[in-house]
């Protein structure tokens, strides 16, 4: 059985980029993981850290990420994938201390990569994928950008299929896309969705409820968003890829 492996910074990166596409291999007989990287559970988060849960509503008694993972549960669900859940911290929890910082500069005292690494290394030993799904880093979220920059290192000799960081895409006319050049000398892949894809992709999308008001305005806004991409999920592949999809 063919193996894939999506790589999600955040509980949800993966369902909202290329969800179609994960849902569509799962029904065609791989055996899917949805891998995320940053899903830490922090005890008496603090400032901008608690900030991230009480401006969704969640009170600071709340283990914000313990609810996201069992989210992630359910939208892998929906995809046909397993979920797999790494504990290292997300970028609030490592000195990021504003929505504007999120987006900005790496900072220097980030060492979160020094573990990153060798997680993706346990994953691509652990799972031998055929296949990595993983982000272009579209929007420059550090978490994002952590990400592209640890795979490199762990330089996996398998295809790579690299998603546009959706909705990060759709925020703005021109996104900021701190590895563009890079990853434009890829050959573009275009996945258009059947409808049965497109179902489970929404349907995992929407699992993530406690993000769906943040990110998109509710679920008509989620939906709304969906339609907008007309049924396509858009890569840059790196390596060959021994098969349609």
């Amino acid at each position: 059985m063919p193996a894939a492996l999506a790589l999600s910074p955040h509980l949800d990166d993966a369902a909202f980029s290329c969800g179609g596409t994960l849902a569509r291999l799962a029904r065609r007989g791989w055996q899917v993981t949805v891998a995320t990287l940053f899903t830490a559970s922090m005890p008496d988060p603090q400032g901008f850290a608690l900030a991230c849960q009480l401006d969704k509503g969640l009170g600071p008694e709340v283990d914000y990420m313990a609810l996201r993972r069992a989210e992630d549960a359910a939208a892998c669900r929906h995809l046909g994938a397993a979920p797999r859940h790494v504990a290292l911290p997300e970028a609030p929890h490592r000195g990021y201390a504003s929505a504007p910082a999120l987006f900005a500069e790496l900072r220097p005292d980030d060492r979160v990569r020094a573990g990153l690494v060798p997680q993706l290394g346990d994953l691509l030993a652990g799972l031998a994928p055929d296949l990595v799904l993983a982000p272009q880093g579209v929007g420059g979220h550090v978490d994002h950008v952590q990400l592209v920059l640890a795979l490199r290192e762990a330089a996996p000799a398998r295809p790579i299929l690299w998603w546009r960081d959706f909705p990060y895409t759709v925020r703005h006319a021109d996104p900021k896309e701190p590895f563009r050049a890079a990853f434009a000398t890829l050959p573009e892949v275009t996945v258009h969705l059947t409808p049965e894809d497109d179902a489970a992709k929404r349907a995992a999308c929407a699992a993530y409820a406690s993000q769906i008001g943040f990110q998109f305005g509710g679920v008509t806004g989620l939906d709304a968003r969906l339609a907008a991409e007309e049924s396509r999920e858009r890569f840059r592949q790196e390596g060959e890829i021994p098969f349609d999809l």
